[in-house]
């Protein structure tokens, strides 16, 4: 039944709004301003530059000639996209369905989930827990991404807490036959693992969900596009044949089944879920992307580089901290590296307490002597650059 939701929408009615509105500092406020709290969030996010980077990092594949390959800015846009139709026909507030899903993959590293993983051995060595990137999305949010307000001053993101939640809840890789919001208003910094928590929201439930569903068909039609699945299209067919009594393989008619089921079968008291036939369909898919796609053969090679080029740039980086200051470690850079020196340089007097911190109004977050701050930061680093941005740092470390 359309609008289903209405009464649990997140909205000033809901007896979770004030924490759903809550932000950690309020932010400067304008006496023309007509914007929602979740249009504020929405636009502070898309005019980050964690979010403009997007559009050169990994979604699947690397570095693609063809500009009709899926990046990480369009997959965070068929995300709004789907989680958009979702809340409008439940009657969530589409508001907050935008800003979760612009920001919800901003944490990731170049080179996508393989980068993630690597960086996440380095954590695990060097700081003792691992490197997810819905975690490091919310520090993102709420530590590393300034903006400028309107004295010039840059200041944190400072979002609302439904975003921030959305943001470290949207963990897609989960099969689960439903999702329901749960109750308690958590510190977000609780988190210690994905999934641990269910979304605080409907919006941010029909997020998580919407992740899923824009990556599976999109993934089948590039790989399909690359010609790796040249030799899984028969068993591809019968897959669709089976289920949808259809053996065309189009990303749109996959997408229509899996929200139209969606939006057919879920209820406040049964939470969002699908038919069994069409999560059976999403497993299904979802194997076979696995099987043929992410662990195929052609994209082994890409991994082993992706690992060369991470763990020079972390290592070089990681090698100048003599246990003292973190700014006077890395002028040994200099000298060899200028273009390394000269960007994490102006990265760290960021979010470090050195003198004349002129228009920056941001937390200080880090210890200018603690050999763990400085590791973190080197992730920080890292987990911001674009993918040939990282082969540019690789090219000049192993140039002369």
């Amino acid at each position: 039944m359309k609008y289903l939701f209405k009464n649990y929408s997140a909205n000033p009615n809901n007896p979770k709004w004030e924490n759903i509105i809550y932000r950690e500092q309020p932010l400067y406020s304008r006496n023309n301003d007509i914007r929602s709290e979740f249009e504020r969030d929405y636009t502070r996010i898309i005019h980050s530059t964690a979010y403009r980077r997007l559009k050169h990092k990994t979604q699947v594949f690397f570095s693609p000639e063809s500009d009709h390959i899926c990046t990480r800015i369009e997959h965070v846009t068929h995300v709004e996209s789907i989680s958009y139709t979702i809340a409008k026909y439940l009657g969530l507030n589409e508001e907050l369905t935008k800003a979760i899903s612009v920001a919800h993959d901003l944490g990731h590293s170049p080179f996508g989930h393989t980068g993630e993983r690597i960086l996440s051995e380095f954590s695990k060595r060097d700081l003792g827990c691992p490197f997810w990137h819905e975690k490091n999305g919310l520090e993102l949010v709420d530590n590393i991404e300034l903006l400028e307000d309107t004295n010039q001053n840059k200041q944190n993101l400072d979002l609302t807490y439904a975003v921030r939640d959305g943001i470290i809840s949207h963990c897609g890789e989960i099969d689960e036959t439903f999702i329901k919001p749960r109750n308690d208003f958590i510190s977000l910094e609780d988190y210690m693992y994905p999934n641990q928590f269910s979304p605080y929201t409907w919006e941010a439930c029909a997020v998580k969900i919407s992740d899923k569903i824009a990556y599976l068909g999109r993934d089948i039609e590039d790989a399909i596009s690359l010609g790796i699945l040249d030799k899984h299209l028969n068993e591809l067919h019968d897959l669709l044949n089976n289920n949808l009594s259809t053996a065309k393989i189009n990303n749109t008619i996959i997408i229509n089944y899996l929200v139209s089921d969606l939006c057919m079968n879920s209820s406040p008291e049964s939470g969002l879920c699908f038919s069994n036939k069409a999560f059976d369909l999403m497993n299904k898919i979802k194997q076979f992307n696995y099987r043929n796609i992410y662990l195929c053969e052609r994209l082994k090679p890409s991994t082993r580089f992706f690992e060369i080029v991470l763990s020079e740039i972390y290592n070089t980086l990681k090698s100048t901290f003599d246990g003292n200051s973190a700014f006077s470690s890395i002028q040994c850079l200099e000298k060899f590296y200028p273009k390394l020196y000269r960007d994490f340089l102006s990265f760290l007097t960021k979010y470090y307490n050195f003198p004349n911190r002129k228009k920056l109004k941001n937390k200080i977050i880090f210890d200018d002597s603690s050999n763990t701050d400085f590791y973190k930061s080197i992730l920080y680093y890292i987990s911001g650059m674009t993918d040939n941005y990282a082969i540019e740092i690789y090219n000049e470390i192993i140039g002369f």
